[in-house]
């Protein structure tokens, strides 16, 4: 059977390209400043574009903010969709830190700046986290509570793993600076990475594993 779907044209490249790059340079500000204190001029210069040319793909700072929250979010979630019920769960679980710890490492800014949303109480995501977001982790949360209940897993409250592990993970890069000053590595030192892989999977398997 013959595909239908059509390959990209170049023009649809170039649109791909030209939003990747303005919300690569919108996150590099927002990440650092905020949406307050980001101008929309110096996005568009870091983009290599006109301040017209950002305004037609993202209508306001609004928009554009929200959208580079909406696509972090669609990185920081791909280790947990992956989350199923055939899986062995420590295994399973285990495979998601390290998932998470990569995401923390490859995608510092981004961490940071969901990081400051939340504390800043959400108030362009919150549709989001209230919709999408509440909607997946109630379905992964079913997924561990019935290892639980088969037996594959010591009995604990699906919401509190879910949260401490996304704690724990997103600690890496949201306190970068103090995981560095302490220790003098990064989890860009593969031998750091996979010692902190290692351990927080001790840790947290250790905690669940059924005795």
């Amino acid at each position: 059977m013959k595909s239908t779907e059509k390959a990209p044209t170049r023009r649809s490249r170039a649109v791909a390209a030209k939003r990747a790059a303005i919300l690569n340079a919108a996150l590099e500000f927002f990440s650092q400043y905020g949406i307050h204190g980001t101008s929309l001029d110096k996005v568009a210069e870091r983009a290599d574009i006109s301040k017209t040319n950002l305004l037609y793909y993202y209508p306001s700072k609004e928009a554009l903010y929200l959208a580079v929250l909406k696509e972090i979010l669609e990185v920081w979630l791909a280790p947990l969709r992956a989350l199923c019920h055939d899986q062995q769960p420590l295994e399973a679980i285990k495979q998601y830190i390290r998932m998470k710890l990569e995401v923390s490492r490859d995608n510092p800014q981004a961490s940071r700046l969901f990081c400051l949303e939340m504390l800043q109480g959400a108030p362009l995501l919150k549709k989001e986290l209230e919709g999408e977001l509440k909607a997946l982790v109630d379905e992964k949360a079913a997924v561990i509570e019935n290892w639980v209940a088969q037996g594959r897993l010591a009995s604990v409250q699906p919401h509190h793993l879910i949260f401490m592990l996304w704690a724990t993970t997103q600690h890496y890069a949201d306190f970068a600076t103090q995981v560095e000053a302490i220790t003098g590595q990064t989890l860009n030192d593969k031998a750091f990475f996979q010692q902190t892989v290692e351990n927080v999977s001790r840790i947290v398997l250790e905690g669940i594993r059924v005795r």
